[in-house]
């Protein structure tokens, strides 16, 4: 019995000073590699040129009818700035903006060196791959920290603004054990259930200053570029919602992600072949906790920013829903989710995920949390129509290997993989 308790004791040593030396290669590597520049107002002349984005407007030769009024012409929008927030579903949504970009022809905005707008830092236009004062993009999709000023410099003035939310209980499950390896402050948490016994009593483990503390708190907050350990009932909480509600022009919400599709399809003019697409980053079943009403309570109030900021979009969500027409909306959902049925059937082999020991292409391999193997993927069918294959293989392709195929440089992510890899 003590050689077990010494052999397991090394163990945890062991891979307490791995993660410490591997924290401490990536924070120089990620200091050495942020791109210099300082903040500045957004101005006129920092600002891209409208007229530059309308000529890809004029790639759309035949205008769509609305289907709300069948008289009235609309065009598609081309111009679009998605916040991708952590664990919402927004990895989903970015593979049918990948699509949609490309098959366009639009211009993105793409981080370089690596996925993500060197999150956790507040976004900037430096961040951006060969950026230029003044030049126009059509779509900013990528993981960034919020920043509204910075963010406006890239896209002209009729961008659409777009953003999704999720459950805060349940965000704060996915985090918790997508992140908990990357997090010291979860490493000294004894006991098999972590997460229940850090919700028992938050700040015995948390500290607002620790190394990567914002995934364990008011992760929505922190995205939007604010104060993530404000509670629920800070006067700035109520501002900062106001905030969001005057620059995002339509709020998803993860829970109803079909019908969210549905109002993004009205809202940005699209087809509904521009909206089909195939669930990523979701977890096996016995890797997600089921939390108990006494624990989803805990969960709220420990989130409680996040909480306040989704009831108020989620009742936002609902008018907009209503204004819709709740009879349209469940017609519409109803033929999204056949095509995508459709599809599954065209493109997957099984038709559904499999776990990633079961991934034949490497390259559908979705990227995975540290130490796990987690995160389910898909095969795909040998036999598919050649008239499907190049849809089939894109809706299929997870977020690293599309920024691939889209030319983004991402030595950075593939360090970290490897690092991350080499320990376990």
């Amino acid at each position: 019995m003590f050689g077990m308790k010494k052999r397991k004791t090394k163990s945890v040593i062991k891979g307490v000073v791995l993660w410490t030396l591997l924290t401490s290669v990536m924070l120089v590597i990620y200091g050495l590699s942020i791109p210099t520049q300082v903040m500045s107002r957004a101005s006129l002349d920092q600002s891209c040129t409208l007229s530059v984005s309308k000529s890809w407007q004029n790639n759309f030769t035949i205008p769509r009818l609305s289907t709300k009024n069948k008289s009235a012409v609309c065009s598609p929008k081309v111009n679009i700035m998605f916040m991708k927030t952590h664990k919402t579903a927004s990895s989903t949504l970015l593979n049918i903006l990948f699509r949609f970009g490309e098959k366009n022809k639009l211009k993105f905005a793409f981080p370089n060196g690596r996925n993500d707008f060197f999150y956790p830092s507040p976004f900037l236009c430096s961040q951006v791959k060969d950026y230029q004062p003044r030049e126009c993009f059509n779509i900013v999709c990528n993981h960034m920290r919020f920043n509204a000023q910075e963010v406006a410099k890239l896209l002209p003035l009729d961008t659409v603004y777009i953003t999704i939310l999720r459950d805060p209980a349940d965000l704060f499950e996915s985090s918790f054990h997508y992140y908990h390896r990357a997090v010291p402050l979860t490493w000294r948490i004894s006991g098999e259930d972590k997460m229940t016994e850090f919700l028992r009593s938050p700040w015995t483990y948390y500290s607002p200053e620790a190394y990567n503390s914002f995934y364990l708190r008011n992760l929505l907050f922190f995205d939007f570029g604010f104060d993530n350990n404000l509670e629920a009932d800070d006067s700035f909480v109520v501002r900062a919602i106001q905030t969001l509600s005057e620059h995002f022009h339509l709020i998803l919400i993860a829970e109803y992600f079909e019908e969210s599709l549905v109002l993004l399809k009205e809202t940005l003019c699209w087809t509904i072949e521009d909206l089909l697409f195939f669930k990523f980053n979701v977890r096996q079943r016995s890797q997600v906790s089921r939390l108990t009403p006494e624990l989803r309570a805990k969960a709220l109030n420990w989130n409680g920013a996040d909480w306040r900021l989704y009831q108020h979009f989620n009742s936002t969500f609902w008018t907009r829903v209503h204004t819709f027409g709740e009879k349209r909306m469940e017609q519409e959902v109803k033929e999204l989710r056949r095509r995508i049925s459709e599809m599954k059937a065209i493109c997957i082999e099984g038709e559904s995920a499999v776990e990633a020991k079961f991934i034949q292409n490497k390259n559908l391999l979705p990227w995975q949390p540290v130490g796990e193997s987690s995160i389910l993927g898909y095969n795909m069918k040998k036999d598919i129509d050649p008239k499907y294959r190049t849809l089939c293989r894109k809706m299929l392709t997870p977020e690293i290997q599309y920024l691939s195929d889209l030319g983004v440089s991402l030595w950075l992510t593939r360090l970290w993989g490897w690092l991350k890899s080499a320990i376990y």
